[in-house]
């Protein structure tokens, strides 16, 4: 096979291909044969009720979980067949629902360990290293005053994250997944605990992040005006089964998400 034909069928790959995941938790079946895909660029929303099967999911994306059944794939390579730990080098990071920032730390020291274990702290420490290691190092503190810079934290760089706002600590753990150049973003209910404008701001933030980082993001929100603004296409999950895909338009007004989650008054959600 010739490279440009190579290169075309790799361009017909979507980035993030899910399918027929399955997830059982004794008799519980928290996942049943889920499929859809993400593609290069793309905004996805993932909603549903609580218990619809969102975190599992997303814990399967990042290895957390293991499937029953199903495959994952990014770039038409499988995740599941992958060491855990090699992950975040297969261009996939992530937030969590539940900050995991180390509090006592600066903003900058916090978005230094998402290199994820590349500069040990030890290597951080020591005062005599190799030349080569020199750098590594400085090429790993111009990728972090970047991230920095492009997530407007270059003001606060030094202080601790625990004098912090908390939608600035979410910023913070943001930075820190797009420290290791992912091409897929999941981001796990960023939403949560934000006002009216923090909100606004933050959907401003990831449309700008999808642009600058040239990434897609895998978005969990239950923040209706945030996903359908932002969002290129939604898929929506009930009892861990996918009830609906396709663009904000159309999800908002199928008639199977309005009764698993949105209600009667589906139409008042919207209002990014």
């Amino acid at each position: 096979m010739h490279a440009k034909d190579t290169a075309t069928i790799a361009s017909c790959v979507p980035l993030l291909r899910i399918r027929d995941v399955s997830v059982r938790f004794g008799g519980v079946v928290a996942l049943d044969k889920v499929s859809f895909d993400v593609e290069a660029g793309q905004i996805c929303g993932l909603i549903g009720p609580n218990g619809a099967g969102k975190s599992t999911l997303f814990n399967c994306l990042s290895r957390l979980y293991d499937c029953n059944e199903g495959s994952i794939e990014v770039s038409g390579m499988s995740t599941l067949s992958r060491p855990k730990h090699e992950i975040a080098h297969m261009g996939i990071g992530r937030t969590f629902q539940n900050l995991a920032l180390f509090k006592s730390m600066s903003v900058r020291e916090n978005v230094l360990l998402g290199v994820h274990g590349r500069v040990q702290p030890r290597f951080l420490a020591s005062a005599w290293r190799f030349r080569s290691e020199r750098i590594v190092e400085k090429e790993h503190q111009q990728r972090v005053q970047e991230v920095i810079d492009n997530l407007g934290l270059t003001a606060i760089a030094e202080r601790t994250v625990s004098e912090l706002p908390f939608g600035t600590q979410k910023r913070v753990e943001m930075a820190r997944a797009l420290i290791s150049r992912p091409r897929l973003l999941l981001l796990d209910e960023p939403a949560c605990g934000l006002n009216h404008e923090e909100v606004e701001a933050l959907g401003r933030l990831l449309q700008d992040v999808r642009q600058r980082f040239k990434l897609a993001v895998l978005l969990v929100e239950h923040h209706m005006g945030l996903v359908m603004s932002i969002s290129d296409k939604v898929v929506a999950l009930n009892f861990g089964r996918k009830i609906a895909e396709g663009t904000p338009e159309a999800v908002r007004n199928d008639g199977r998400v309005i009764e698993a989650y949105l209600g009667k008054s589906a139409e008042h959600s919207y209002v990014a």
